[in-house]
């Protein structure tokens, strides 16, 4: 039922684009209840999204053996799914969505923006532990600087995507993500200072965590 939910979604935001797409809609040519897509996704914005990105929880990461590598393989699997036709139906509408509905943009900051940092946090910290890196990195500025290039190019400057320019992205990203190590570990408080209004990610907090107990 999952696969028929997403796929009808699919094929109505092509068809008729993000903002007309109805849940009753993908509920009839799917031949499922109302019930069952709510069920499933808390809105019609999540029911997009995990049709035409990724789901709540990323796959695994296949490691490489380098960070190049690791934000390369990255970066190439979300092409893929954001440079398709539904997902750039739906990524104009969606921003203009988040950006006016407080609760849709925590709850998207809370499940898909952290499952992306997530992984960001797991390629920095095996960098680290691999002598790459001179130290953690906040997963939310690495995502920033590969994701956040991709979806600018892509929805933003509505450039021509292609391979070559995905990986030009994660070689910038990689001696950026470098350059920030090296400057984080030479820096005084590797963690930020107390009583501001700095905002942390909690994927930093987390990569934090983890190489403090290493």
């Amino acid at each position: 039922m999952d696969h028929k939910i997403l796929e009808t979604a699919r094929e109505l935001i092509n068809e008729v684009g993000y903002p007309a797409l109805t849940v009753d809609q993908v509920a009839t040519r799917a031949g499922v209840g109302k019930a069952a897509i709510y069920r499933r996704y808390a809105s019609k914005a999540e029911m997009a999204f995990v049709a035409t990105v990724h789901e709540q929880q990323l796959p695994p990461q296949a490691g490489t053996g380098s960070l190049h590598g690791d934000l390369l393989a990255l970066v190439r699997t979300f092409h893929v799914r954001m440079a398709a036709p539904a997902a750039r139906q739906l990524a104009p509408a969606l921003i203009s969505e988040l950006a006016v509905n407080p609760e849709l943009k925590t709850r998207f900051q809370d499940t898909f923006l952290a499952a992306e940092q997530a992984a960001f946090a797991e390629i920095i910290e095996q960098a680290v532990a691999r002598g790459e890196l001179a130290g953690t990195v906040d997963p939310a500025m690495a995502h920033l600087l590969l994701l956040g290039s991709l979806a600018s190019a892509l929805y933003i400057l509505n450039l021509p995507v292609d391979d070559p320019m995905v990986t030009d992205l994660a070689t910038a990203a990689t001696a950026g993500i470098t350059a920030l190590a090296d400057r984080r570990a030479t820096a005084a408080p590797a963690k930020p200072p107390s009583g501001t209004d700095t905002a942390v990610s909690p994927g930093w907090v987390a990569a934090r965590e983890r190489s403090e107990s290493t």
